[in-house]
């Protein structure tokens, strides 16, 4: 690997040991461009092979791959194993079980917030949650094609939907459960979901959130805008007419159901469900719904630029095959490993790393429902050393984080059974990277990367795309397919755009910079602009509002927002209170701005648009700004440099 850094160790090579590379999958760079050379010129052969180790009710009967990246030759798409039917649970459950005799390895081991609360699940036990879990479901009316909500926290239950809804045929919908009220409610409204599987609350380190109180409050908010619909299109409410039922099927939402993993909560009888009585009168056997593998496996909203969220839509066979090659690749998943990626299934590196890659592999893995400061700043370590893990996979965030505290806490306990290190999710610095390297690798553990289009540093050079697709590839924005044909496909005809900048070095490799549009990486989470400045806006005291990233130690980069209040109104310390508790509320904590900016006046182009680079240099206090000779009023800056707070000094 190659890693950036000071002027005396650019471009160093970090060759992992010999006797890492002696048992890999992927042992040296000749044999990775052979495997590289094989999937581009004969994809088919390639992915036939990849495809071999699963179970296929029906084969393909076309080629693997098939595409159209042109939209002026047509509409876009994506189609992998056309033909064949499947099933995803079955393939990382049953096929494990009953085909390779895995029933007693353990699947998860489950640690708790606390450390006094673990449990060890077999791949055995784990299918017959996951058949019970299924059942309920059918129960409960869900049918193939059904979209399912899912807001939980990182415990064994989440597991069991997820695959529980990928056996009946059913589409998860997986919201990070740090989300707030408004974003459930917006995730289950542009999806249509039926049922909403939730918890009563979750401990994150000390901190109790009720996540029952706001999955109810996100149901009423559903609830108020179904209402609000169906009376602007049909303003009176007791007009009976064919139409009016047919919108209401469309746009209304069928009577929620919750079902509750620990019941400690106020309760509705009319449409709440207990997980534990439910789950308890099902039958563990449950056979698959055997699917096309092309129909849709889930859902995942990721922030736009717009700042509408989109529902990127995934299928079945694609993601199978993918995810489960990914993972023994990369982290050369080997059968006596112990794995733990400590993302939250929330994000697409959880649903790939946490469940359907590893168990796609049979691996043995940690899910982890705590933080890495709690009970104390020892805890990945001890977790590590308890369970002797051997890949360990984190965001650089909590690396950073982990540093400041010095070695003692990594001192106290045993990392020797460590033999692969990755990061993932944002941008990594040298210094963060070294201290992986030496101080938890102990300069032993090579450190490997996944990429999802925002893993690098940001400073764009080229604009990243694809010329072919892959099997894990995305199929649509869920509902608008014109959304995801002018995002991804209308820039340059031909091309999948990433959205991605990069570089390409001096021996060729690409360096992934970062987006090129309006989005801000916080601690691994890809947040809009534009969706925090329309959350600001929403207070009756901001007439407009601006946000641009800076720098941050911890989390590689944090929100700051400037704000243009209207005539009269104060800006002091209760009015930032109220909007970062706005924005808390609209979005989550997640995008809980550090700073925001009293402006009097916006940078802006004679036309009237931002000038969003001119707010990024003031935000970091550099006074180098570049050609200002379009900007409308120039004595705009002075006065915002006047207005920084005091504490992004």
């Amino acid at each position: 690997m190659v890693v950036p850094g000071s002027q005396h160790i650019e471009d160093k090579m970090y060759h992992p040991p010999e006797g890492l590379q002696k048992d890999a999958h992927v042992p040296d760079f000749n044999c990775y461009l052979e495997l590289y050379k094989k999937s581009i010129e004969e994809p088919d052969v390639f992915w036939k092979e990849v495809a071999s180790d699963f179970y296929w009710k029906k084969p393909p009967t076309g080629q693997i791959l098939q595409y159209n990246f042109d939209v002026t030759k047509g509409n876009i798409y994506v189609k992998c194993m056309e033909g064949a039917t499947t099933n995803m649970c079955y393939n990382v459950l049953d096929r494990n079980v009953k085909d390779k005799n895995l029933g007693e390895r353990v699947a998860f081991y489950w640690e708790g917030n606390s450390p006094d609360h673990h449990e060890a699940i077999t791949y055995g036990q784990l299918l017959g949650q996951v058949c019970r879990c299924s059942n309920t479901l059918k129960q409960m009316g869900v049918r193939k094609g059904d979209r399912v909500a899912i807001y939980l926290p990182m415990i064994p239950e989440l597991v069991y939907t997820m695959l529980a809804c990928t056996r009946i045929g059913a589409v998860h919908s997986i919201v990070f459960a740090g989300f707030s009220a408004e974003s459930l409610c917006e995730r289950i409204m542009d999806s249509q979901c039926s049922i909403l599987v939730t918890a009563d609350g979750v401990y994150r380190g000390e901190k109790l959130i009720n996540l029952k109180q706001i999955a109810d409050e996100a149901l009423e908010k559903c609830r108020e805008k179904c209402l609000a619909r169906l009376q602007t299109l049909l303003p009176d409410p007791y007009q009976t007419s064919p139409i009016k039922n047919q919108i209401k099927s469309r746009l209304s939402i069928p009577q929620q159901n919750l079902l509750h993993s620990r019941r400690q909560t106020p309760w509705d009888a009319a449409c709440d469900v207990c997980w534990e009585e439910v789950m308890g009168q099902v039958s563990e056997q449950c056979e698959p719904e055997w699917l096309d593998a092309e129909d849709p496996l889930f859902i995942l909203y990721t922030s736009g630029s717009t700042g509408k969220p989109k529902g990127v839509l995934h299928t079945v066979a694609g993601y199978l095959l993918y995810t489960s090659l990914t993972f023994k690749y990369v982290f050369d998943h080997q059968p006596d490993d112990v794995y733990w990626c400590t993302a939250d299934i929330g994000w697409i590196t959880g649903h790939s790393y946490i469940t359907y890659g590893p168990l796609a592999n049979g691996a043995t893995s940690v899910l982890f429902e705590g933080i890495p400061v709690h009970p104390h700043v020892g805890r990945f370590w001890e977790v590590i050393e308890k369970y002797r893990v051997t890949k360990f996979y984190t965001a650089p965030t909590a690396i950073r984080l982990l540093m400041k505290y010095g070695l003692d806490p990594v001192q106290k306990y045993d990392l020797s059974s460590l033999r692969i290190l990755g990061t993932v999710g944002e941008p990594i610095n040298p210094e963060a990277w070294h201290w992986y390297h030496e101080v938890i690798g102990q300069k032993r553990c090579p450190v490997v990367d996944t990429f999802w289009q925002t893993e690098t540093p940001r400073s764009g050079l080229l604009l990243q795309v694809f010329r072919r697709p892959w099997p894990g590839i995305m199929r649509t924005v869920y509902g608008n397919q014109e959304r995801f044909e002018s995002t991804y496909f209308k820039k340059f005809p031909g091309f999948y755009v990433t959205g991605d900048g990069c570089r390409r070095d001096k021996d060729g490799y690409y360096w992934i910079a970062g987006r090129i549009d309006d989005m801000i990486n916080v601690s691994g989470h890809l947040l809009s602009t534009a969706e925090v400045e329309a959350s600001l806006t929403d207070h009756g005291a901001v007439a407009e509002a601006a946000v641009v990233s800076r720098p941050h130690a911890v989390k590689g980069e944090c929100l700051y927002c400037f704000v243009t209040l209207k005539d009269c109104r104060e800006f002091n310390r209760t009015l930032v209170d109220e909007l970062k508790r706005q924005v808390r509320e609209k979005i989550g904590p997640i995008a809980t701005p550090d700073f925001i900016q009293n402006a009097p006046g916006l940078p802006k182009t004679r036309s009237g648009k931002i000038m969003r680079r001119v707010l990024r240099q003031i935000a970091r206090n550099e006074k180098d700004l570049g050609d200002l000779s379009t900007m409308a009023d120039p004595k705009v800056v002075e006065v915002l440099f006047n207005h920084r707070c005091e504490t992004a000094s």
